[in-house]
């Protein structure tokens, strides 16, 4: 079924959502509309930081370096992915930030979809 079937450009499709490609966030029919999954291609400018630390975390992730030099911070610990397929993940109640140390691509992807979860500001 046609209707069942995206084809697209994470490059593109990002910009569009700040960098979401799936999850509930996209319209119902939209086959990009999921409540189990959300998946992010980030692509971030050196320098690039998260605007503040997630607190109360309700799901998992795991988070995959594509290009760059990306620096996840969590609790007591940084984890510096430096080399493409470095990867990390972290669970629920695990607060985290985010910095580029270099331009990087990152591939996010976050279990369940939780609607109204949003760090803004």
């Amino acid at each position: 079924m046609v209707d069942e079937i995206y084809v697209g450009n994470a490059d593109i499709d990002a910009a569009g959502d700040a960098g979401w490609l799936l999850g509930h966030f996209k319209a119902p029919g939209d086959p990009r509309h999921s409540t189990d999954v959300e998946i992010k291609w980030g692509v971030h400018p050196a320098g690039d930081r998260r605007a503040r630390w997630v607190s109360g975390e309700r799901r998992t992730a795991l988070l995959i370096l594509v290009s760059g030099r990306f620096r996840v911070e969590l609790p007591g610990r940084d984890v510096v992915l430096a080399r493409r397929g470095d990867y990390v993940v972290w669970g629920h109640g695990v607060d985290h930030s985010w910095y580029a140390e270099e331009e990087s691509v990152v591939l996010t992807v976050r279990w369940p979809s939780v609607p109204g979860y949003a760090v803004t500001g």
